[in-house]
C-alpha cells in the first residue's frame, strides 16, 4: 500500500473514532456503579442521579444505576456507608446540612465524621411554597395568617434537621411567626399533600417550585435574584429578610475506599458536572451547579458546618 493511500485511510480511522468517541471511552471502573439516593424516587436527588447515569453511560461508557433507599431522612443509607464494598462499586447521595445536623438527634447511627464526601455538584435555593388552590395569594397573606393563628399553619418538607427543617425554623425566626413543621420522607413523598393542601404550604426547593409551577403558587425564594423560570416569585431578600440558602448535594464513598479510586471517581463525577448539555438542562430546573471536588470537601466542611450550627442554635435544637 503506497503512502497516500495509507495515510488516508489513517485519518479516515481516526475521524471516525472521533465521532464515535463516547462509544470507545474508558469507564472508571470495570463494573457497574450502583448510585444509591437515601431518599425516594422523584425528589431533587434523584432527578439528578439519573440524569447522571444516563450521561454516565451513553458518553462515559460506565454503566451506573441509581437505586432509591429510603429512611429516617436519609440517615439510614449514611449509617451503612462504611459497610458498603470499597472497589468504586457503590457511591452513595449525601445532602448538607442533613449530615451535619442528623447527628444532633438521638438513635442516629452515625456521626459527621463518618460521611466521606467525594465530591459536591449542586446547590438548590428554599423555596415557600403554597398549592395552586390556597387562599395566600402572597407571602404577606401568608405570613399575615400566621401571626394571626399562630402554630396552625403547617409546612411540609423533606426529613429533620434538614435544609426544608432549617429553613422553616429561619422563615419563623426573621419574620416572627410560628408555623410547624410537618417531615416527609423526602420531597417525591410531599408534593400530593402540598398540591391536595392537607399542609399549609410547603419549605421545599426551587427546583420543586418550577417543576409543580402549574399545580403550586410559589411565594419566594432564596436566592440573589429572581429566576427565569419564576419572574415573578419574589426573593426573600427582596421581601426583606437577609436569606441566600440551601441545601448541597454531592456523593461519598466508603472511607476505606482507596484515595487514588477516591480521587478518580471525584474527577468522573466532576466531568458528569461539567457537560454542557446537562448543565444547561439542570440550571433550567432551578439547580445551582458547584464544583466541591476531593481535595475541597474539608475546607467545604469547616465553612458549612458552623453556618448549620448556628441553624440549629437559632431554632433551639442545640444550646
Amino acid at each position: 500500500m503506497n503512502k497516500p493511500i495509507r495515510f488516508m485511510l489513517n485519518a479516515a480511522a481516526m475521524s471516525l473514532l472521533l465521532g464515535f468517541g463516547a462509544s470507545f471511552a474508558q469507564p472508571v471502573i470495570d463494573k457497574q456503579i450502583q448510585y444509591i439516593i437515601p431518599f425516594p424516587a422523584a425528589g431533587e436527588s434523584d432527578i439528578v442521579a439519573r440524569l447522571q447515569a444516563d450521561l454516565s453511560a451513553k458518553k462515559f461508557n460506565q454503566s451506573m444505576i441509581v437505586v432509591n433507599r429510603a429512611g429516617a431522612g436519609g440517615a439510614l443509607v449514611w449509617s451503612q456507608l462504611n459497610t458498603y464494598p470499597n472497589d468504586g462499586s457503590n457511591i452513595i447521595g449525601v445532602n448538607i446540612p442533613h449530615v451535619i445536623l442528623q447527628p444532633l438527634q438521638e438513635g442516629i447511627q452515625y456521626k459527621t465524621a463518618d460521611i466521606n464526601a467525594i465530591y459536591y455538584y449542586h446547590f438548590t435555593p428554599d423555596a415557600l411554597m403554597v398549592s395552586a388552590d390556597s387562599p395566600y395569594k402572597t407571602y404577606q397573606d401568608f405570613i399575615a395568617a400566621a401571626k394571626k393563628s399562630p402554630g396552625k399553619l403547617t409546612l411540609a418538607g423533606s426529613a429533620q434537621f434538614s435544609a426544608n427543617h432549617m429553613a422553616t425554623e429561619r422563615l419563623n425566626k426573621l419574620a416572627g411567626v410560628k408555623v410547624e413543621y410537618v417531615p416527609f420522607k423526602g420531597t417525591g413523598d410531599l408534593i400530593s399533600s402540598l398540591i391536595g393542601m392537607h399542609v399549609s404550604g410547603a419549605m421545599g426547593y426551587l427546583p420543586l417550585a418550577i417543576q409543580q409551577k402549574g399545580k403550586v403558587r410559589t411565594l419566594a425564594i432564596a436566592t440573589e435574584k429572581r429566576h427565569p423560570a419564576l419572574p415573578d416569585v419574589p426573593t426573600f431578600k427582596e421581601l426583606g429578610l437577609n436569606w441566600v440558602d440551601g441545601a448541597y448535594r454531592g456523593v461519598a464513598m466508603p472511607k476505606s475506599t482507596p484515595l487514588a479510586l477516591q480521587e478518580k471517581m471525584s474527577d468522573f463525577i466532576a466531568k458528569l458536572n461539567a457537560d454542557v448539555d446537562t448543565k444547561k438542562r439542570l440550571e433550567d430546573l432551578g439547580f445551582v451547579l458547584v464544583d466541591i471536588p476531593l481535595k475541597q470537601i474539608p475546607a467545604f466542611m469547616k465553612e458549612k458546618t458552623p453556618l448549620a450550627m448556628e441553624d440549629a442554635k437559632n431554632a433551639g435544637m442545640i444550646k
